[in-house]
């Protein structure tokens, strides 16, 4: 009768004893163990727990909440005695995976977690070594409180950090061994409205008030500059062409009678834009971010815009029975400023209007009764020619003040957006 022998069995079935071993191997490991107790041989010898962190996601950054959320793979690795075993008594089986809710692991969590649950899912596997290495990495989304400065909005850096540490083992239980200095970013999927920087890793002993030993932690500083390419066609820019649109109504002449009506048009559209974007910009009240700053800017020049072009056609339209001109008024906008401002008043005809003097005629001699109808005639055409010239010097005073103000407001309109949204720009070389 042939022999059956296990050398034999494995020719046709080479899984059924390596499926054996570890059966027999997870038996033996776990019949007697213990998860509550910490795997050390020595009491007084604390556990070394190897940590990484792998940044695999930023989902999102809430400003208004001061919260960041983020997928983070969270590597343990840490040596238990209890846990050690010969591979060659078990056929070569040097790793064993195993539920992670089976063996003893590090109570590590994230000190500055802004929402109930602290701790990390244990439903996935343990890697176990045959010399009682294991490893453990469960992935973890955590909403982490954050302070978030919004004054650079859009243009801002943020700096969020993330605090790692056993809640109840101190130092003399639980040492950390940081692995490397900087998070791990190699699986990281990127964000399309922040670009990481860097993310620095240190590690700290840190004596807290409760207690009296020294409890190890370490911690992840997350630097991020927002990517402003969103924010800037669809919010800087259209402000921007509004303010520009604001600066076009003193170009505009006052007799077209629509000065008024582009002022108006304008502050609508910009009333309707700030509708939209609200809920774009970050609705807090620690700061005024630097979009905030701008729209504010903006409504304010529309508005000072529509103060002024009333003014100027009140001066526009003034006549001599209503108003004087005074005298400053004459040599300041008449004189003074034209010059500066390259300006030129066309000469006036001092003939027009006139009437020509009565020749006497050669026949007959004109009564007193036509010389008075004659100087009569004259006096009105004076009186007219002099109303004429003086609704003029008006409407070039309004002339005047128009082109004062297009230039005054196409200066503050460059060197207003200039200075906003060169802040940024500094604090960036700084960073």
């Amino acid at each position: 009768s042939p022999i059956h022998t296990r050398e034999n069995y494995s020719i046709f079935f080479p899984g059924m004893f390596c499926f054996d071993d570890e059966h027999r191997l997870y038996k033996e490991l776990f019949t007697s163990y213990n998860k509550i107790i910490r795997p050390v041989e020595n009491v007084s010898d604390p556990v070394m727990v190897w940590f990484e962190v792998s940044l695999s996601q930023l989902i999102k950054v809430d400003e208004v909440n001061q919260i960041m959320e983020t997928n983070l793979w969270l590597k343990h690795t840490w040596n238990d005695y209890k846990l050690r075993w010969d591979p060659e008594k078990y056929g070569g089986v040097q790793y064993v995976r195993v539920p992670s809710n089976k063996i003893w692991k590090p109570d590590i969590m994230l000190y500055n977690n802004a929402i109930g649950d602290f701790q990390v899912d244990d439903k996935t596997k343990a890697l176990l070594n045959y010399t009682g290495n294991v490893t453990w990495m469960p992935p973890a989304i955590f909403k982490s409180s954050c302070k978030i400065d919004v004054t650079y909005f859009p243009f801002d850096y943020q700096n969020c950090t993330m605090k790692f540490g056993s809640w109840t083992y101190d130092k003399a239980q639980i040492d950390l061994v940081l692995v490397s200095s900087t998070m791990n970013l190699r699986d990281y999927w990127e964000s399309g409205e922040w670009a990481i920087i860097k993310a620095p890793g240190h590690k700290q002993d840190i004596k807290y008030n409760c207690c009296d030993a020294f409890y190890p932690s370490i911690t992840y500083s997350l630097y991020m500059r927002r990517l402003p390419l969103f924010y800037t066609i669809n919010m800087i820019i259209p402000c921007l062409l509004i303010s520009f649109l604001t600066v076009l109504v003193f170009y505009l002449p006052s007799d077209c009678g629509e000065k008024i009506t582009l002022c108006i048009s304008v502050l609508l559209s910009l009333t309707v834009f700030l509708l939209v974007i609200t809920e774009t910009i970050p609705s807090t009240s620690l700061v005024i971010p630097l979009i905030g700053e701008y729209l504010l800017f903006t409504m304010l020049f529309v508005t000072l815009s529509i103060v002024i072009t009333v003014f100027v056609l009140n001066v526009h339209y003034r006549t001599p029975r209503t108003h004087t001109m005074p005298e400053w008024v004459k040599v300041v906008f008449l004189k003074f400023l034209p010059r500066i401002m390259f300006m030129t008043q066309p000469p006036s005809n001092e003939d027009e209007g006139r009437p020509e003097k009565a020749k006497p005629s050669s026949h007959a001699e004109l009564t007193s009764s036509s010389e008075d109808v004659m100087d009569s005639i004259k006096y009105i055409a004076e009186n007219m020619k002099l109303q004429n010239k003086t609704q003029d010097d008006w409407k070039y005073v309004a002339m005047v003040i128009d082109r004062i103000f297009l230039w005054v407001f196409t200066l503050v309109c460059i060197l207003g957006t200039a200075g906003l949204f060169l802040q940024p720009l500094l604090i960036r070389d700084e960073v």
